[in-house]
């Protein structure tokens, strides 16, 4: 989202701290809430996620807009601005299609493994070669310094993360029942991570887990990387048409090289070696990317 300089609108200011009432406008809907005093441009945007955020095409750029009364119509939301009286804002789309870049930099990534659980062993397709590639990822992710967020899906029935994993360092590992990885404390955990901008995911199913963990991030704003070679399904047909609906939606599908070369980007890089290494050690031709 973008926005402009103008100036600023009125009403009532509440003495110091504590909330400040404002009316959140998007298309034809209009839904008043609060934000904290001195609240600015980035939590207005949260707050329009949370309010809109199924709604909101994220591949698109905004304009944040303030109702002033001195003018009795909306106008680009000041630079700089900071909420301290009641107030009405709404997003407004722009026609400009955005072209989702994917760039990635470890500094704004962090690596998310759905469900790699020993269950699912003997019924996902090249389930072996699965493991392979997320061992490659998060070895990789512990070189570069990239968090790492791991579930399991009720882990008591279906076991645990399979041995071959290691998940030493990961920041966040957690049981769930919900299909999405997008729970609480997950993006609690998201929050304490400054600047995240981008998620390689990988793991199982593709359609099910995979698919609305996606679905939930690009709605949150998160620019999503799945991870080709290290996704899987029961079934291939499954598995290809939620990639092909995923990368209709502006989600990114890669593989695992391309991701981690991506990462650090220059051969001159303190860890282009290792990194080199590991994609060397262990490349499965297993037939999944040509059933993407």
């Amino acid at each position: 989202a973008e926005a402009a300089a103008a100036p600023g609108g009125g009403g009532s200011s509440p003495a110091g701290g504590g909330s400040v009432p404002v009316l959140f406008c998007f298309s034809v809907f209009a839904r008043p809430s609060s934000v904290p005093h001195g609240a600015g441009y980035e939590l207005l945007i949260q707050k329009f996620l949370s309010l809109y955020g199924d709604q909101i095409d994220m591949h698109r750029k905004f304009v944040v807009q303030l109702f002033a009364e001195e003018w009795s119509q909306y106008i680009d939301l000041p630079k700089g601005f900071l909420v301290s009286e009641r107030c009405k804002v709404r997003l407004v789309p722009l026609q400009i299609q955005m072209t989702t870049l994917g760039n990635l930099t470890p500094s704004s990534t962090v690596f998310f493994c759905c469900d790699m659980q020993e269950r699912f062993r003997p019924a996902i397709k090249y389930f072996g070669d699965i493991i392979s590639v997320s061992q490659r990822l998060l070895q990789g992710a512990r070189l570069l310094g990239i968090p790492v967020i791991v579930t399991e899906q009720y882990p008591k029935g279906l076991g645990s993360t399979v041995q071959e994993i290691d998940l030493a360092g990961a920041k966040l590992v957690l049981p769930k029942t919900k299909f999405s990885m997008v729970l609480p404390e997950v993006e609690a955990a998201l929050a304490e991570i400054p600047g995240v901008r981008s998620v390689v995911l990988f793991g199982v199913e593709t359609h099910v887990c995979i698919q609305q963990t996606a679905l939930e991030l690009i709605g949150r704003g998160l620019e999503v990387h799945i991870v080709a070679d290290a996704t899987s399904s029961r079934s291939m047909m499954d598995r290809m048409f939620a990639l092909e609906r995923l990368a209709r939606t502006g989600i990114i599908v890669t593989t695992s090289e391309a991701v981690l070369l991506q990462l650090v980007a220059d051969k001159e890089h303190p860890k282009f070696k290792e990194i080199q290494n590991l994609i060397k050690a262990s490349a499965p031709e297993s037939g999944l990317l040509s059933k993407v």
